[in-house]
């Protein structure tokens, strides 16, 4: 494996494969893909290198242009790392929903960060995208229709999985959405070369929009016209904003998912905290999420099947939100009396 590299991105992709032991089924084999593992931290880094070198190789995207996308932090931190990398300038919208920790990463990177109106949900933050692109004649980068964000999940994600399947059954790869980059990039391929594999996609139990099988209403270049109806606000930051992107519908109707899976927001941070105490992998929501519902497909796969998830994030994206309100900062009753148990370096009380 390579170990000198020339540029931050040529670090973007490879990520490991790792069998999980304490939380699988007896008699199932699981294993996680963790995305994580890319430079900055998620799967979108993958997205944003591709659609910045695809404009290159295009000359849609000129020496020095300002790059603008709407994002719920993960791209944006992906291509900040991509725009800081290669010169370009970075504005990003995103809906103040979502955590503080991305709208400083993203700043702390050279990026622009403009916040939306949450009542606007991602459709709002699409708008407002849109809207200063073609104000300003600055590039958008269009995450959710972008045939290039799914090419580069062909040529990169889906051949890892690939590699370290070959000669193995893989009975299940499951993942979730948020733009369908992945999920679209992966699925086609494994529909062509393991198509024995099934793919299996998981969404908010909130927010059941492909469960729902109502059709997105969509502008005639496939991004949203409206909030889908099934969609509702959910804890899984980074999944299904409120629409079913371009490249999620082709998924659908090329027929490369076997199984639509709803997962609690509950659920979801469980087993991010399970996966953390006892594997030892750190991730956040989204993965905590598609976790659960491969564990789904574990409980009901026939003994000895393979069962591969995707992992698209680190925790650290989810300080400030509701997957560390139970973690203290001061020590625990327990904590204290540990401390309490030597004389040293004791904190003492401080008097009110």
């Amino acid at each position: 494996m390579k170990r000198k590299f020339d540029s931050i991105l040529e670090t973007v992709g490879n990520t490991p494969v790792v069998r999980i032991n304490k939380l699988a089924p007896a008699g199932v084999h699981l294993f996680v893909k963790i995305e994580a593992f890319n430079p900055l931290g998620s799967v979108k880094d993958r997205l944003a290198l591709g659609v910045i070198e695809d404009a290159e190789r295009r000359g849609a995207l000129k020496p020095g242009q300002t790059v603008i996308e709407a994002t719920s932090g993960n791209t944006g931190i992906g291509l900040a790392m991509v725009c800081a990398a290669k010169g370009y300038p970075l504005v990003v919208t995103m809906a103040e929903s979502f955590s503080v920790e991305r709208r400083k990463l993203m700043r702390f990177l050279g990026a622009k960060v403009v916040i939306t109106p949450a009542a606007e949900r991602g459709t709002g933050m699409v708008r407002k995208a849109v809207e200063l692109a073609e104000a300003n004649g600055w590039f958008l980068t269009r995450q959710f229709e972008n045939e290039a964000n799914a090419d580069m999940h062909s040529r990169t994600t889906a051949r890892e999985i690939i590699e370290a399947f070959a000669g193995d059954q893989l009975d299940y790869w499951v993942t979730g959405f948020g733009t369908g980059g992945t999920l679209k990039g992966v699925g086609r391929v494994l529909a062509k070369e393991r198509p024995e594999t099934k793919v299996v996609v998981c969404e908010p139990a909130d927010a059941p929009m492909l469960s729902s099988g109502t059709k997105q209403d969509t502008k005639p270049d496939g991004s949203p016209a409206a909030s889908h109806p099934s969609w509702k606000p959910h804890p899984v930051q980074g999944w299904s904003p409120d629409f079913i992107p371009k490249l999620t519908a082709d998924a659908v109707a090329m027929g490369i998912i076997d199984r639509i899976i709803t997962v609690t927001g509950p659920d979801a941070m469980h087993w991010s905290r399970e996966l953390a105490q006892k594997e030892g992998i750190f991730v956040g929501t989204s993965s905590g999420a598609t976790f659960a519902g491969a564990l789904q497909v574990c409980r009901d796969a026939a003994k000895g099947a393979t069962v591969l998830c995707m992992l698209p994030d680190t925790g650290e994206r989810y300080l400030s939100t509701p997957l560390f309100a139970d973690i203290p900062v001061e020590m625990t009753e327990e904590e204290l009396k540990i401390a309490s148990s030597t004389p040293s370096a004791r904190l003492v009380a401080q008097p009110a």
